[in-house]
């Protein structure tokens, strides 16, 4: 007989000691997966003969006596090497083992290499009990004593030659082999007793082995289709090769969809690269058990490290066994079907935990598991395309051998009721639902709104009070429905059943006790009979045009918490009070009569869909709708004006599409403070709006596509702050209105051809009115001037400088223009013509205000500053510095400009002097006039961040503002100009910067030109180029001059001291320094 025997944690001391202090196994190599230990007469011809070659058969390479030790090596070291290189040892204990040295000495070698590299060792005691081994007693006491006898006696005949061997002998014989033969028959271990059973007890040793070394794959399916490509995309997010780092990743989708499978590959395909791995399987379901959350800890414990006696008394104290057992080694770890963050708390709390290079794959169908940044990568499960399906589908169907009848009525049945085991499956997800208002969504979305806009979905739910923005989120990150790029609600065909089931089996007999009817042939019934009942809640009746029904309202009297109608191909004929007064939803398609009727209470509605409809008036005598939010009447073609809306305060998405008879829009509609959408596409009879239609501000989306009739939008347009998008195509608008170029909220149009968002298209529209073919009349040249400052920029590729000039007395007023020139001959050209148009308008604004009045100060900000005034004594005038900054902000800006403030406004103007270069943070240039031109450098590891620009103006006194006009950016390389306006600079925004800097690449000429108010004479230009601070570097910062020390010449100042201080010092350490020294003063 065998026996596998585990022995108490007290004696287990060799698997549990020293754990955080065994080396790293991959440091070694392990060539032998198994090393046999034995003694050659008893068991070489029999057991361990037939024990190693199962353990071949299954695979495993195993080390035996001397064969695979290479020829003239000594043989002792040799040996412990090679037990050094084993993972297991497995040592058969025979009556006659102790009776060899050799045997004795490979015990002590396996003993030391288990406790110091965590070796497993595995006893087989054959034919010989435990106990004689552990305290040496019986047969085996006997031969032990009778060798130690025999060597003693050996030693004591050395004595005469040599003392010192008395020692080693005791040492042997009391401090080495006594203290391994008792903790190595602690271990469990195999016991095999009888000779008959030699296989059964070979047999569940190897499996045991096999378990221990982790050489059995997962179970994945008999034919997993599509799980090659998926693991490949999976194995990339792991990014094997290259970190060292933990890495996680989750897997999220729906329950069914082979997350499970998925995960199986992974492990199978990667798990053998790592020092242990451990999938844990069902972890919602075994998590809910009695001891599942220590169970499930256990498992880990014992699946990487092969401890079976680690007992863990509550998740708290697993923690720190997980993480002191985990910490140094290189584990695959697959927690399957996660759904609560205790679990995770529990099973993987922290990346401490585990080894350098360790990958953990977390499956779940709750997004929020793994959201805060508790992954590095989430891989969202993707649905099996038509060839998989097909293929997958193939598999099972032609292995059934069923008839094509019988196959009919599978698919049948199916329509009606899911497979119960797929039900079973899915309603996992369903049951985790916090509460029952996510439960009754869901259901809802499940028999009427997949498919639906998700805003819509929403109005309505808000009106059943379910709170549908938090529930509609939870049901997507449980992967129980999905949101589209459209914005629609959509919903595996597998949840959906499973979700009209659940409804279904509460009342499989009788359709009319159910809370939703979407099945036709329920529904019809319930119509037919008149069994509704108050527990309906919800109804949908699609019929095909051609085989209209009709019934009597009276079926609809006991459906008093009725919530949701939706119908099509149904007449209804009787008085309309029968109908629920709970009603929040009404989408009836070709609905038969030419105006709602008054007898219908509506006041609860929230959504009324009534498309392809007979309607000729909406109501004649309307109610009060305070709840209503959405209004379509899309397709029907009798409507020939639009309802009264003073009714319906809170409407917010009005749809009049394809309504050929509409010729009137109620003046009305301008009573609509909450509307947001308004579409009259293929209104072909309505020639115009409303004037009262303008002062909708909350409208965002206005669709006039298709109005064939409207030839004209108002200039109240401006007035539609809200308006973001503008349809209006294939009208008889001919001509963009000045007022769309003029809204400072459009951000998308499609009018006269223009379509795209507008600061892509309103630049052509502009070019387009400057064009000489459009001979624009003096009020258009005007109108066009007026707005130009508040006009994106234009872009003029590859210019021609005819085009350039025929709009020059324009090129002032925009708020920026961005020119590409054919050559750099053409460069001077374009430069030199607006340069012209700039000055020009100088002389005549000078012309049109007395030279002795104050030109008034224009507005500043932290872009542009000015920074100090000086009056020259003696004179009239006074010397001026402005501050421009262009591009992006750095740390290095703020401090440049911090110091050149501070210099500038305690020294003035007159002979102060700035900090020069600082390589690499900043470089200078500068120049006399209004004008710098220089060489863009190349600044290693680092980019441009921002051009600074210090202005020198001189100016009469009675000139107060700062003068700027505009600055012109020439690049020589490039052959592109950049004039900015005034404005423009003071609210440069960081795309505008981040254009600016990144077309002024190292090596590029470049010249940068200052255009200033007639008054100002422009005495020097200086620029900064300011590069961006790479990570944990140091950086130069000048000191401030002494403060005190009156101005002096440039040679003088130029031997201001430097600094170093690291990333971590803060300005605010540079302000308190300002401060101090401010205080000297």
């Amino acid at each position: 007989m065998s026996s596998f025997i585990n022995f108490p944690e007290s004696a287990q001391s060799f698997w549990n000691d020293h754990t955080s202090m065994k080396k790293d196994p991959s440091e070694e190599l392990r060539i032998n997966e198994v090393f046999l230990s034995f003694r050659g007469k008893d068991t070489r011809a029999s057991f361990t003969s037939h024990l190693h070659a199962s353990l071949q058969n299954a695979g495993i390479k195993v080390y035996i006596d001397d064969r695979a030790l290479p020829k003239g090596d000594y043989i002792p070291e040799s040996l412990k090497k090679t037990i050094k290189e084993s993972r297991i040892s497995v040592i058969v204990f025979s009556k006659n083992y102790a009776e060899s040295s050799w045997c004795m000495d490979e015990l002590l070698q396996i003993m030391e290499c288990h406790k110091t590299i965590g070796q497993v060792v595995l006893p087989v005691f054959y034919n010989v009990d435990p106990s004689e081994i552990r305290h040496q007693t019986g047969e085996f006491g006997k031969v032990f004593q009778n060798h130690l006898t025999k060597i003693s006696e050996r030693e004591h005949k050395r004595l005469l030659v040599e003392k010192s061997y008395k020692l080693w002998f005791r040492q042997h014989l009391e401090g080495m082999w006594r203290p391994a033969l008792r903790t190595v028959a602690s271990h469990a271990g195999f016991v095999v007793l009888n000779s008959k059973n030699e296989n059964e007890a070979i047999k569940d040793i190897v499996e045991n082995i096999i378990r221990l070394l982790d050489k059995t794959d997962l179970f994945i399916a008999n034919n997993p289709v599509g799980v090659e490509s998926r693991v490949r995309d999976m194995i990339q997010f792991l990014d094997m090769q290259q970190s060292n780092d933990v890495v996680l990743l989750g897997m999220w989708g729906m329950g069914g969809i082979g997350k499970t499978t998925l995960a199986k590959a992974i492990y199978n395909k990667i798990g053998r690269n790592f020092e242990g791995r451990s999938f844990l399987a069902n972890i919602r379901e075994v998590w809910q058990q009695n001891t599942g959350q220590v169970n499930l800890q256990e498992q880990i414990i014992f699946d990487i490290c092969k401890e079976t006696m680690t007992k863990i008394q509550s998740t708290e104290s697993g923690n720190i066994i997980l993480r002191d057992r985990l910490c140094h080694k290189r584990v695959l770890l697959v927690l399957d079907d996660v759904n609560t963050l205790d679990q995770l708390k529990a099973l993987c709390g922290s990346r401490k935990w585990f080894g350098s290079g360790s990958r953990i794959i977390i499956t779940t169908r709750d997004m929020h598991i793994l959201r805060g940044n508790r992954v590095d990568h989430v891989y969202k499960m993707k649905n099996m395309d038509e060839n998989e399906s097909i293929e997958l589908f193939s598999w099972h169907a032609f292995q059934a051998l069923k008839e094509i009848t019988e196959w009919k009525c599978v698919l049948e049945k199916l329509k009606r009721i899911p497979n119960d085991q797929v039900h079973k499956k899915l309603k996992i997800s369903y049951d985790g639902l916090n509460d029952d208002t996510e439960k009754e969504i869901f259901l809802d979305i499940a028999c009427f709104f997949i498919g639906m806009n998700c805003y819509d979905v929403i109005h309505i739910l808000n009106g059943c009070e379910f709170y549908p923005e938090i529930g509609i989120s939870v049901l997507v990150e449980r992967s129980l429905v999905t949101v589209d790029k459209c914005n629609r609600l959509r919903m595996h065909d597998l949840l959906r059943d499973m979700g009209r089931e659940i409804i279904r089996e509460k009342s499989p007999k009788d359709p009319e006790e159910r809370s939703r009817l979407w099945f036709n042939k329920d529904v019809l019934g319930v119509l037919s009979e008149q069994t509704g009942t108050k527990a309906v809640e919800g109804l949908a009746l699609n019929l095909p045009r051609n085989n209209v029904k009709c019934f009597s309202t009276k079926t609809f009297k006991k459906m008093k918490r009725l919530r949701l109608l939706q119908l099509s191909g149904v007449q209804l004929d009787g008085n309309f009070e029968y109908l629920s007064r709970n009603l929040r939803w009404l989408s009836w398609n070709a609905f038969p009569l030419t105006c709602i009727p008054t007898d219908f209470y509506q006041e609860n509605l929230v959504c009324i869909e009534l498309e392809n409809s007979n309607v000729k008036v909406v109501w004649k005598d309307s109610q009060k709708m305070e709840k209503l939010k959405i209004l379509n009447l899309s397709h029907s073609h009798s409507l020939t004006q639009t309802p009264n809306f003073s009714n319906m305060p809170n409407l917010e998405k009005l749809v009049l599409k394809d309504c050929p008879m509409l010729s009137e829009v109620s003046p009305s509609i301008g009573h609509l403070k909450k509307i947001l959408l308004i579409n009259l596409e293929d209104s072909i009879s309505l020639c115009s709006l409303p004037r009262s239609i303008y002062k909708l501000k909350s409208l965002k989306t206005l669709i006039l596509s298709g109005c064939l009739k409207i030839d004209n939008l108002e200039e109240d347009l401006e007035q539609m702050e809200s308006l973001t998008t503008l349809l209006a195509n294939n009208t008889a608008i001919k001509r963009v209105p000045f007022s769309v170029v003029r809204s400072k909220s459009i951000g998308y149009i499609s009018l006269c051809g223009y379509e795209g968002f507008s600061h892509d298209v309103f630049p052509s529209i502009i070019w387009s009115w400057m064009s000489p073919a459009n001979n624009l009349s003096s009020h258009i040249s005007f109108q066009t001037s007026a707005i130009m400052s508040s006009l994106v920029s234009v872009d003029i590729p590859s210019s021609s400088s005819h085009e350039l000039s025929t709009f020059s007395n324009d090129l002032p007023r925009l708020r920026s223009l961005w020119v590409v020139c054919n050559s750099e001959d053409q460069l001077s050209v374009d430069a030199k013509i607006i340069l012209d148009a700039l000055y020009a308008t100088n002389s005549r604004e000078l012309e049109s205000i007395a030279t002795t009045s104050q030109v008034s100060n224009m507005t500043t900000s932290t872009l542009i500053q000015r920074c100090s005034q000086v009056h020259v004594p003696g004179s009239t005038h006074s010397l001026k510095s402005l501050l421009i900054q262009m591009g992006m902000n750095c740390q290095f800006t703020s401090i440049l400009k911090e110091i050149i403030l501070q210099i500038m406004h305690v020294n003035g103007t007159g002979g102060c002097v700035l900090p020069g270069d600082s390589y690499p943070n900043w470089l200078t240039f500068n120049s006399e006039g209004s004008s710098v031109t220089f060489r863009v450098p190349q600044v290693k590891g680092r980019n441009l961040r921002t051009v600074m620009c210090i202005v020198y103006t001189s100016t009469p006194d009675n000139i107060t503002s700062d003068g700027l006009k505009n600055v012109l950016v020439k690049n020589y390389t490039k052959a592109t100009i950049q004039l900015y306006k005034r404005e423009a600079l003071v609210s440069f925004e960081d795309e505008e910067g981040q254009r600016l800097v990144s077309s002024l690449e190292p090596g590029n000429k470049v010249e940068v030109i200052v255009v200033f108010e007639n008054n100002f004479i422009v005495k020097k230009v200086m620029v900064y180029l300011v590069y961006n601070e790479p990570i944990d570097k140091t950086m130069n910062l000048y000191h401030l001059p002494d403060l005190n020390v009156s101005a002096r010449s440039d040679d003088e100042n130029e031997c201001f001291g430097k600094r170093i201080f690291t990333q971590e010092e803060s300005t605010d350490d540079f302000n308190q320094n300002k401060k101090k020294k401010n205080r000297v003063e």
